[in-house]
């Protein structure tokens, strides 16, 4: 059995399923057989089946050593920012477009302007059993750093709420710009994925599978580059684990099955998000979960006419149901990706100095702009009591 997230919203960086955008129907492509709309279900949480077949949470921890940069080592507090627009909101709390009140700490941040705040409340965290996914959210982020990665630059907490200091990224979510477009060209579709493939393989190096890859955590910065975000279900692994969570079109047959997963669970999403960029719809879609679930079993693909012969064949090789032959799990790993026919013209250096111009460009007017995010209603934000008592300050000491 496998539990639901009961998320419903969105937001500039999601935790744990509980920032996700409950998402509207999308017009697709008009191709013979394609749906006219597509809704996705909410995300699988975390939960681990024990020997006994039981469902349990898992206990998930990032045994890493935190990076300590030099604008992160003093401690911010939530008076040293102004909370301006919010970017999403959620069972846990909201991300706010934020500001340091002081100019002068502005030299602490990289010269940033604006930054995601990611308000937590403690309260709920411990209440639906998230603590150890924040805790190792938040671990991994302050260990990986890459250009095609969501920064997060600080974290700290008081009585009431756990706080996030993130890179914000004006340009918004790669899903949203998707929606509008109805589907992307192949050129488009080949420049996110090649961004994406090597943020994968950065993070595979790091030992780290991402494990919720699609569009909606996907943002997209002013010159239109891509940066993952949300690593609330992001794993640092030896091995495998026996976790079932992720978003129910981009599972894996072998987290459905309970076999065990690792890393290739990111080369089979990666195949996903190559056919919904290009479709406008995932491959395996259902109302119902488990519906989606048995499709993806049954493994029968429908390309769309449109789709390039390069493009149908590596979509193929990604959504390989033997992980063993699956293309990113083969001798060769990331390189077997890159060199894969559909990517013969990508200059991979020049994409990761971020030479390469961006199919979309956001339209930006100021560094605060909030225009490419949805707009929510903006109730009264009471400043925590610092005088309250901490009964959760103990669950949450790496903060």
């Amino acid at each position: 059995m496998v539990a639901t997230s009961t998320a419903n919203t969105a937001g500039h960086t999601g935790v744990n399923g509980q920032w996700r955008n409950d998402r509207p129907n999308t017009s697709a492509s008009s191709a013979p057989g394609s749906p006219q709309s597509f809704r996705r279900p909410p995300p699988t949480a975390h939960a681990t089946t024990s020997g006994r077949g039981e469902v349990m949470l898992e206990t998930a921890s990032a045994a890493q050593t935190p990076i300590s940069p030099s604008w992160a080592r003093d401690k911010c507090r939530l008076a040293d920012f102004s909370l301006l627009d919010t970017l999403g909101t959620g069972t846990f709390g909201r991300v706010f477009l934020a500001r340091p009140r002081d100019k002068g700490q502005l030299q602490l941040y990289e010269e940033q302007q604006f930054f995601a705040m990611k308000v937590l409340k403690k309260v709920e965290v411990v209440k639906l059993k998230q603590v150890e996914h924040i805790n190792s959210e938040k671990a991994i982020l302050s260990c990986v750093r890459h250009p095609f990665i969501v920064n997060l630059y600080a974290t700290f907490q008081d009585s009431t709420n756990l706080y996030m200091l993130m890179e914000y990224v004006i340009g918004g979510e790669l899903f949203s710009h998707l929606r509008r477009a109805g589907r992307f060209t192949n050129e488009m579709t080949k420049f996110y994925a090649a961004e994406i493939v090597l943020a994968v393989e950065y993070l595979h190096s790091q030992n780290i599978i991402y494990r919720d890859l699609k569009p909606e955590n996907l943002l997209l910065d002013h010159n239109g580059h891509v940066k993952i975000t949300d690593f609330g279900f992001a794993k640092k692994v030896d091995e495998r684990t026996w976790t079932l969570c992720g978003t129910p079109e981009y599972l894996a047959p072998e987290i459905i099955q309970s076999k065990g997963h690792g890393k290739p669970v990111d080369w089979w999403a990666l195949g996903i998000l190559i056919f919904e960029m290009l479709a406008g719809y995932p491959p395996f879609f259902d109302d119902n979960p488990f519906g989606i679930y048995e499709k993806i079993l049954a493994g029968r693909i429908q390309f769309p006419a449109h789709f390039d012969l390069a493009a149908k064949d590596i979509v193929k090789r990604l959504l390989t149901a033997d992980r063993t032959k699956r293309l990113g799990n083969l001798r060769g790993g990331a390189e077997d990706v890159r060199r894969h026919k559909w990517f013969r013209d990508v200059d991979w250096d020049a994409l990761l100095r971020r030479a390469v111009r961006a199919p979309i460009v956001p339209n930006c007017r100021h560094p605060g702009d909030t225009s490419n995010f949805e707009k929510y209603p903006e109730p009264p934000y009471q400043t925590p009591d610092p005088h309250a008592p901490d009964p959760f300050r103990h669950l949450f000491r790496e903060f």
